[in-house]
């Protein structure tokens, strides 16, 4: 996707296009030139310049340790915490691996923890609001909001970690009395602006941006409008004139709505025995083809002979009853109450009559989406629905691949289920009728807020619809914490470097373990405060922390974690990486609060010192040491597999589900 931006190639991604624009313009910068095919991991690169691609998402990868490092200082103003948590960032075999490589996580995770560093930088400039350094920050934090919604959409769970955040800062300055309710309205308008005006700014500008730059047709034409690809340069729509209103006798291609839904096809080859009725198959082709092109004739009349330059022209409106002949073979678009070849409940659409001459059940009503009776259709803009008139349900495409038999083209089918779904919605793309004046397409050519829409809609529908390809490896969010079962990265033999992605074991165990601990402590805590129990200054200074700095990275941590549990579509391990950031930073405040809350019980001063600091140092130790045993993982396992008594990881799959 980055060589498609220096190509300025047109793409089609479930993601939003701000981490491919990057990565693109870190290989323009260093020198690549776009024409790596990049068709599986651990291709040669041979003379091309990868460095920088990979170089710019090490370097954003890289900066999560400061960002984790300065966020965790803030929150509970103590530097071993910090430093702990960066130990265990830094000799993470699995943020090692996700960071070295040209992916969208390193750009991701940068853009979200830069918007947590930013949150918590603005809330400890709260006692003076309006300074220099909080419109720093807040700005900072839209800046990186933006930033995280424009390279996945799951940038949108740090979006709803700032904004309660913001919420509780507004609730909290409402209640304080010595604040007018005009200063209150200046807090609030500065952060619609810096929260809400400029992110949404931002995003909006990225996508003019790649707009402007993926100005040629490419792979991604297919799931975008027939008005959308007008404007792209090489595709066949583009600078076309056509006529711009259909009339009977006009020769059109009608192309479905939904997602790669193709165009409407019909050939000679029949339905196979069994099948429903056996007439001529009617199928949605993905490509151009003269088996595409359908005659517009009125539903009730035969005698006027459309091609006679001399016979008036008369327009399609919307709710007239019309006939389609498939231009080809001279057969009418047909129901009729037949089950569907795939989708049961469903009728089947058939090709019908000899030389147009059919039946009623050739018989459809032309209606466009939010117009009145009697408007006329445009090519391209207007999305009808056929409605057959006999039975009343909608001609759509179920998206289903028939078998052999139909050439695996996708299922035609008429469906009785009126909801409106881009499925049963057309548009007319190509229009040939020589009694009518064309006009260049440009005239007909979408907004920018419509192709801003369009390319929602379609990202949305494609996320939603992403399934596993074959033999891929894919994860249940259970899993994930609990670090049941990595990806293999490269490497197939025992002569390839294999990278493997999987987390330092010990670091997951021990994060997990102490997200349990962080909830008893809690308990304890909120427990002895309620009970009144007399804490020391330090003890409650600890208590603070524990609450207020632990409760917001455990806020963090849920809402990157506990949203995938309700998402249909299909999760991978490195899913879980934005959410292992938070469970890390809690690891390093939870057992800084822990040791220290132990040393206060224990006396003198000097043993105390002591346990802190002994337990200190033994977590950073085992943290090392696992590095030290897991390090292969990251940097590339050659040899034996671990199968293997004599390979250098045997002894090390301690979970039967790791493939290393």
């Amino acid at each position: 996707m980055g060589s498609y931006y220096i190509n300025r190639t047109f793409f089609f991604d479930v993601h939003p296009p701000l981490g491919k624009m990057l990565i693109g313009l870190a290989g323009y910068l260093s020198g690549y030139d776009g024409t790596f095919p990049f068709q599986k991991p651990g291709d040669r690169y041979e003379q091309h310049n990868y460095i920088g691609m990979r170089g710019f998402c090490a370097f954003l990868g890289s900066c999560l340790v400061p960002f984790a490092y300065l966020t965790v200082l803030e929150l509970s103003k103590s530097l071993p915490a910090a430093l702990l948590t960066a130990f265990i960032l830094i000799f993470d075999t699995g943020c090692i691996t996700l960071s070295q490589y040209i992916l969208l996580d390193p750009i991701l995770m940068f853009f979200l923890m830069g918007a947590v560093l930013s949150m918590v930088k603005c809330n400890s400039c709260a006692d003076r609001p309006f300074s220099a350094s909080w419109w720093f920050w807040l700005s900072l934090t839209g800046v990186n909001l933006a930033g995280a919604m424009g390279v996945k959409f799951v940038g949108l769970f740090v979006v709803l970690l700032v904004g309660l955040n913001t919420i509780y800062d507004l609730w909290d300055l409402l209640g304080n009395l010595s604040l007018s309710l005009v200063m209150f309205g200046k807090h609030l308008l500065a952060r619609v602006l810096c929260l809400i005006v400029l992110p949404l700014a931002l995003y909006t500008a990225m996508f003019a941006v790649h707009f402007a730059v993926l100005n040629r047709s490419g792979p991604g034409d297919g799931f975008f409008s027939s008005a959308f690809q007008s404007q792209l340069i090489g595709n066949n729509l583009h600078n076309v004139s056509i006529p711009e209103h259909l009339a009977y006798g006009s020769v059109v291609t009608m192309k479905n709505l939904r997602m790669a839904g193709g165009y409407l096809h019909s050939h000679w080859h029949l339905y196979p025995e069994g099948i429903g009725a056996r007439q001529q198959q009617v199928t949605a082709y993905l490509h151009k083809d003269l088996n595409n092109l359908w005659l517009i004739k009125k539903h009730d009349s035969d005698t006027a002979d459309l091609s006679d330059p001399s016979s008036p022209v008369e327009f399609v409106r919307h709710g007239d009853i019309i006939r389609l002949e498939h231009k080809e073979t001279s057969r009418n678009l047909h129901s009729h109450q037949h089950e569907a070849p795939l989708t049961r409940k469903h009728f089947q659409v058939t090709g019908y009559g000899i030389n147009g001459t059919g039946d009623s059940n050739d018989f459809w009503r032309i209606e466009v989406v939010g117009r009145k009776t009697g408007k006329l259709i445009k090519v391209l803009r207007s999305q009808v629905r056929l409605t057959h008139v006999a039975t009343g349900c909608i001609l759509g495409s179920s998206g289903k691949t028939l078998p052999k038999w139909g050439w695996e083209q996708i299922e035609v089918t008429c469906t009785p289920y009126l909801k409106e779904t881009p499925n049963s919605l057309w548009n007319f793309e190509d229009h040939i009728n020589p009694k009518l004046p064309n006009i260049s397409l440009d005239v007909l050519k979408p907004s920018f807020a419509e192709i801003l829409l369009e390319s929602h809609m379609v990202m949305i529908r494609g996320n939603s619809g992403l399934k596993p390809k074959d033999n891929e490896v894919t994860s249940k969010p259970w899993h994930w914490p609990i670090n049941y079962q990595g990806l293999r990265f490269s490497g197939v033999n025992e002569t390839d470097y294999r990278v493997y992605l999987l987390g330092n074991p010990v670091i997951w165990w021990l994060n997990l373990v102490t997200i349990g601990l962080y909830l008893l402590i809690t308990v304890c805590t909120a427990v002895a405060l309620k009970r009144g129990v007399q804490l020391t200054s330090e003890l409650k200074e600890l208590s603070g922390v524990v609450l207020c700095a632990g409760g917001q990275i455990t806020l963090g941590w849920l809402l990157h974690y506990l949203p995938f549990f309700m998402m249909g579509r299909v999760l991978y391990f490195h899913h879980y990486f934005p959410a292992m950031l938070f469970s890390s930073m809690l690891t390093g405040i939870t057992w800084d609060a822990l040791l220290k809350f132990c040393a206060v019980f224990l006396s003198p001063s000097t043993t105390a010192r002591k346990v802190y600091g002994g337990g200190f140092l033994a977590l950073v130790l085992l943290i090392l040491y696992s590095f030290y045993l897991f390090h292969p993982l990251s940097y590339g396992m050659i040899g034996p597999m671990a199968s293997n008594p004599s390979s250098p990881m045997a002894g090390l799959q301690w979970m039967d589900s790791w493939e290393f």
